[in-house]
């Protein structure tokens, strides 16, 4: 069986190698557009601070090992041109040596990710106008880092907090724009301004509510943004506003896609087109919670999505159970995670929900070193089931969170959240976790 995976991270890597463990003799081969494969693309703001070293450190495999240990074939600096569904065949171009060649395939698999939404107002031609979705990205900031005095991160997303971070980490003045009135908006106000007071509190200059109109350029370099009638002089300038899905080459190949772009799939990650699956962040999914088609750029789901087609292609019987999604970020010292739907999100799919916000220790108050945690649970009004939870505080918040991601999955009430057996030791949780507090206080709000 010849197996084609056109992109060589997260998720075309977890349909090979899952095509590799089912079918050892299977011909595998991965085409990766650009100069690295199976790397961890949530380290790259890592990198570009100097916490990690050497790009290779983000790397898990290089493609000599992925020859040698998982047998496959993976053709770096190859672009996909095309795919033909009829004669199973997928074009592609050596961008080294501008040679055209045809692979022949038995199943294709479509991984192309994502690229960095770019408005038309800020394309420009500048080489101090950054993006961060590649290895290569991130080698290119962090080369210019020594000449940046100022940098305008532009998108108050999780990229761009971590990139405020690792900018600031360099010695680097560095302002945020963003466009909606509050940071992270799928979180509870009180978040939103914990992490506002955490950026000011590290030197970042924060606009909230602003639109970036216009990047000046001269000579080929940005020096100054403008957002409505201010102009502030900058040495550089990074655009995280999102994600647009790489949907294209299988959109030409016939398959179908949602309004958004990304590849319509079933929950075998398979399109509409015959012998093909698409998987990562190029996909759609499913939400858990409301059953709803969603689009969910993470490599948590990417993996997982990757390893359910590489499954299917083998003929076994798997499904992908869709997300919730969980996520995580780190701004200087807080930590934000969130799982399943927030209040305003049920409320959009139909739900009837509520919620219910504490803060507790997550240690012992005798203890030193706790720090507080801040945790949202919504609820179903009517069943009190567990809808999502978000949380704010240290480290620990993370921890917590998944544990409320077990909550949502299992369908637990927030009866049943509060009854809970958690561990409790002074040095990692008080008496009563702040698990519990929360369940708790979300039965009292519930039972309102």
């Amino acid at each position: 069986m010849k197996l084609v995976a056109i992109g060589g991270t997260a998720a075309g890597l977890s349909a090979a190698s899952r095509v590799r463990k089912f079918l050892p003799d299977a011909d595998i081969t991965v085409v990766e557009r650009t100069g690295y494969v199976s790397y961890g693309s949530c380290g790259l703001p890592y990198f570009v601070s100097g916490l990690i070293g050497e790009p290779g450190d983000l790397v898990s495999f290089t493609p000599e090992q992925l020859a040698e240990k998982r047998d496959m074939k993976v053709l770096m600096h190859h672009e996909a041109l095309s795919v033909d569904p009829a004669a199973k065949t997928v074009e592609v171009k050596n961008l080294d040596t501008g040679v055209v060649s045809t692979l022949d395939y038995d199943a294709l698999v479509i991984a192309t990710g994502a690229r960095a939404a770019v408005p038309a107002t800020l394309r420009k031609e500048a080489d101090n106008l950054f993006t961060l979705r590649s290895v290569e990205d991130g080698i290119a900031i962090r080369q210019r880092a020594g000449d940046m005095g100022r940098v305008s991160v532009i998108g108050g997303g999780f990229i761009g907090l971590e990139m405020c971070e690792a900018f600031v980490s360099r010695g680097i003045r560095t302002t945020l724009y963003e466009a909606q009135d509050r940071l992270l908006p799928g979180m509870p106000q009180v978040f939103s301004e914990a992490v506002l007071k955490e950026l000011l509190k590290n030197g970042v200059e924060v606009h909230l509510g602003t639109q970036v109109d216009e990047l000046l350029v001269s000579g080929g370099r940005v020096t100054a943004v403008r957002a409505g009638e201010t102009i502030r002089e900058t040495d550089a300038v990074l655009v995280c506003i999102g994600v647009r899905p790489n949907s294209e080459l299988a959109a030409v190949a016939g398959a179908a896609t949602e309004p958004n772009g990304a590849i319509s799939v079933d929950r075998h990650q398979r399109t509409t087109v015959p012998g093909i699956w698409a998987c990562g962040d190029c996909a759609s999914t499913f939400n858990r919670v409301s059953g709803e088609r969603c689009y969910a750029p993470l490599g948590t789901n990417a993996n997982k999505q990757g390893r359910v087609a590489g499954a299917d292609i083998c003929g076994k019987d798997v499904s992908f159970p869709g997300v919730l999604p969980s996520q995580v970020t780190k701004v200087f010292d807080l930590y934000c995670a969130s799982t399943g739907l927030s209040e305003q999100q049920a409320e959009n799919a139909g739900i009837p929900a509520g919620s219910s916000l504490i803060t507790k220790r997550d240690r012992a108050s005798y203890y030193p070193g706790g720090s507080d945690n801040e945790l949202c649970v919504v609820f179903h009004r009517e069943t009190g089931r567990v809808l999502g939870a978000q949380g704010i505080g240290g480290s620990s918040v993370a921890g917590r969170i998944n544990a409320l991601a077990v909550a949502v999955t299992a369908e637990m009430t927030v009866q049943e959240l509060s009854e809970l057996d958690l561990v409790y030791a002074p040095p990692v949780a008080p008496v009563y976790d702040p698990i519990l507090i929360a369940g708790e206080n979300a039965v009292k709000a519930w039972r309102k």
